[in-house]
């Protein structure tokens, strides 16, 4: 929501402004801009939200999280799988092996099955450490993200306002064009100028209004980069964006001793680095554990269903057998009336189609819900592995070399911190005593020129002069604002390499 309340805020502004002088003409095309503040903490803010590279960071931790529950609840919780499916079998002959078994009618078939696994072995016990460690991984890696993200929109917020002074600079220097001119084009109305001069001032008029031009175009696309680096589209006309946030240039107080050792702390990639080391020793720990036993328990409950697709068959066959057993109790009947004994009596031995028939065809009525339930089974599996041609000894090596690698890799990136922080150290005091001395040089250059304008004015002094001293001026003046931002973008690098604010 945060990047919407600026968004929101920016198009407010352009509203407000321009709805607050409805009657008023138009103003001129110099201050037809509308300002809408923008300052570095909502710029920060927004990136996190939108920035397409962070937001990828980001998404890691999920799965990690995931991996970490999964871990944990794998020693107490059994998987659960469930199955179940549909068949159909046509009528004619099935050969198993040499028997041969004839079906003279199609089927169609349904089945489940519900099973549990769970398994404890060395690995499964290794694994939520592996996990944790792993998630303690990708939350390092975001960390290091945001801190790039930070250090970028900071470098770019400060090269929009170094190319808003610059543009500054670029407006002053026309208006200082425009009234030599006017003094040119005075002294040559009284005779105390020639036309060269004239013409030397309207040429650096000129000269000095495509650099104004050319500086508020650079100003505007900086612009663009910024909100490129924040992850939106500019909600305004970036003309009308205006940066609020101000930086002074004080005088940097730190230690380098104490800022490595801040550094050695505090410095995102190198703690992401060590996380990772964490986790591969846990992945160590995972692959020697495979040389240990492992125990698994399985259980299942299964049933299935059958139903001929024709019950003609199987009535006819009940018919047959009915029949079979009348012929069967008559015979025997007969026998025992012939030795003198009492018949047992037939006459209930007959087919009934309302009774016979209906309970054949709701026998044969099952698919596919009325399963029949197969007994339950249990397994106790207890693995032991012996010999697997070396894979274990290839995993354990593997496990051990990445862990090696990574420990070289924390030791690298330490050093590389140690540079980075004395390097940006050195650069900084560097870039403030810079400082000081263009601005001792923007002074003495201005003046110069004052004294170079003087002169022009009362005629001692020539326009070609004039202008040396303007150009000189405006070298100064170009310096002092590269050295004023150069002192503060040494301290944004500076503050990346510790990972942590220091102003």
């Amino acid at each position: 929501m945060k990047d919407q309340l600026i968004v929101a805020a920016l198009m407010l502004g352009t509203t407000t402004l321009a709805a607050q002088q409805p009657t008023n003409p138009p103003p001129p095309p110099s201050t037809q801009a509308v300002t809408a503040g923008l300052s570095l903490a909502d710029a920060i803010a927004v990136a996190k939200e939108k920035n397409p590279a962070f937001q990828q960071a980001q998404n890691n931790r999920g799965p990690a999280a995931w991996a970490v529950r999964g871990a944990f609840t794998s020693l107490v919780i059994p998987s659960v799988t469930a199955a179940g499916g549909m068949g159909y079998t046509g009528s004619g002959s099935q050969t198993f092996l040499t028997q041969s078994v004839f079906q003279s009618g199609s089927t169609i078939s349904s089945f489940y099955d519900l099973g549990l696994t769970w398994q404890l072995s060395g690995t499964t016990l290794s694994q939520p450490g592996l996990a944790k460690a792993q998630l303690r991984a990708a939350d390092a890696d975001i960390a290091g993200a945001e801190n790039v993200l930070v250090t970028g929109i900071k470098q770019q917020y400060l090269t929009v306002l170094q190319a808003r002074a610059q543009a500054d600079l670029a407006e002053k220097t026309l208006q200082r064009n425009e009234e030599f001119l006017k003094l040119a084009q005075a002294r040559y109305g009284v005779g105390q100028a020639t036309l060269i001069d004239v013409r030397q001032a309207q040429v650096a008029r000129g000269q000095a209004a495509v650099g104004l031009l050319r500086a508020q175009t650079l100003v505007n696309v900086e612009k663009l980069r910024l909100f490129e680096q924040m992850g939106i589209i500019p909600p305004v006309d970036v003309a009308s964006v205006r940066l609020t946030d101000t930086f002074t240039v004080q005088t940097p107080e730190w230690q380098l001793p104490q800022l490595l050792t801040m550094a050695e702390e505090q410095n995102p990639s190198l703690k992401a680095l060590r996380a990772r080391e964490g986790a591969a020793a846990w992945g160590v720990r995972a692959a020697t554990s495979s040389y240990g036993p492992a125990v698994s328990v399985s259980a299942g409950w299964s049933g299935f269903t059958q139903q001929f697709t024709n019950v003609d068959p199987l009535i006819f066959n009940g018919q047959a057998r009915v029949a079979s057993r009348s012929t069967a109790c008559i015979l025997n009947d007969s026998i025992r009336t012939g030795a003198g004994l009492n018949a047992i009596g037939c006459s209930g031995i007959v087919w009934n189609p309302a009774v016979d028939e209906k309970a054949i065809r709701d026998a044969n009525s099952v698919f596919p819900f009325h399963f029949t339930q197969q007994p339950f089974q249990a397994r106790l599996t207890v693995t032991l592995p012996i010999f697997n041609n070396f894979a274990r000894e290839v995993s354990v090596s593997n496990a051990r070399a990445q862990h090696d690698n990574l420990e070289e890799s924390v030791r690298a990136r330490g050093l590389a911190v140690h540079t980075e922080v004395s390097q940006a150290y050195l650069t900084l005091q560097t870039a403030y005593r810079t400082v000081g001395l263009q601005d001792t040089n923007r002074s003495a250059a201005r003046e110069q020129l004052q004294l170079a304008t003087e002169r022009y004015r009362v005629g001692s002094g020539t326009f070609f002069e004039l202008l040396d001293a303007q150009v000189a001026s405006l070298r100064a003046e170009s310096d002092a604002v590269n050295a004023t931002y150069d002192y503060h973008k040494a301290l944004a690098l500076l503050e990346a390499a510790v990972g942590r604010s220091l102003r």
